[in-house]
């Protein structure tokens, strides 16, 4: 089991996140943003970060990359692919995700440990979590609200496509509370949240049991493993 990670100008986070697939159990492959291959990874990740400096919109000017020809060609055929933060902004923009993001409605960039509702289970990367369960996955964004028009938001609701919703605070002014979203087949998911930055104890955010002791972004990870092999 082979998961990609493309690295864009400005990525921050895709060491994280190829560390995080290791633990996972699955091999890292790194990817670059120039290159029109995929190298036959069974899956994808989209990493955060700020790439191209977040000129035009966060996300526009990578959505645009070579390596997202692949991406949005994969995806389409079923290709199971992640977007986090940033990455979610290039999904958006690809428009392989419905909606869009902004500048955070309080105007600064804010970073905590963010209690989240898991609200869809029926994608490659959440399959692993119950139906409503409480998590907490690390956020960190400047442009993190989530927009979408009324008719279009009224569909994500309609159609279970609400895939993540942030719960007692809203950090970013995000509509209806989302933090993240799939799309109709199940196979494309992105959130504002870092799920990688929650894998291992003694790294993770806090729990009742210790600090720094959560890991409920390893799920996101292995769930798509386990989604591969048993489609295999």
């Amino acid at each position: 089991m082979r998961i990609g990670v493309v690295t864009f100008p400005g990525s921050l986070d895709d060491r994280d996140a190829l560390r995080a697939i290791r633990m996972a159990g699955a091999e890292p492959v790194a990817l670059w943003h120039g290159e029109h291959d995929l190298h036959g990874v069974d899956a994808l990740v989209l990493p955060g970060g700020f790439s191209y400096g977040d000129y035009l919109r966060c996300g526009a000017i990578a959505s645009l990359s070579p390596i997202m020809t692949e991406v949005i060609d994969a995806a389409g055929k079923g290709l199971p692919v992640l977007g986090i933060c940033n990455g979610f902004q290039m999904l958006a923009e690809a428009h392989l995700l419905a909606g869009g993001l902004i500048r955070n409605d309080h105007g600064t960039f804010i970073r905590r440990d963010q209690k989240l509702r898991v609200e869809n289970t029926s994608t490659a990367w959440t399959s692993g979590f119950e139906q409503g369960q409480e998590i907490v996955i690390p956020l960190k964004n400047g442009e993190g609200g989530f927009i979408a028009s009324a008719d279009e938001l009224a569909r994500l609701e309609g159609e279970g496509l609400v895939a993540f919703r942030y719960l007692d605070v809203n950090p970013n002014g995000s509509l209806n509370d989302i933090a993240g979203v799939r799309n109709e087949r199940g196979n494309v998911v992105g959130l504002m949240p870092h799920p990688e930055h929650a894998v291992e104890p003694g790294f993770g955010p806090d729990t009742a049991d210790a600090m720094r002791s959560g890991v409920d972004g390893l799920t996101f990870f292995t769930s798509v493993i386990e989604q591969v092999l048993v489609a295999a």
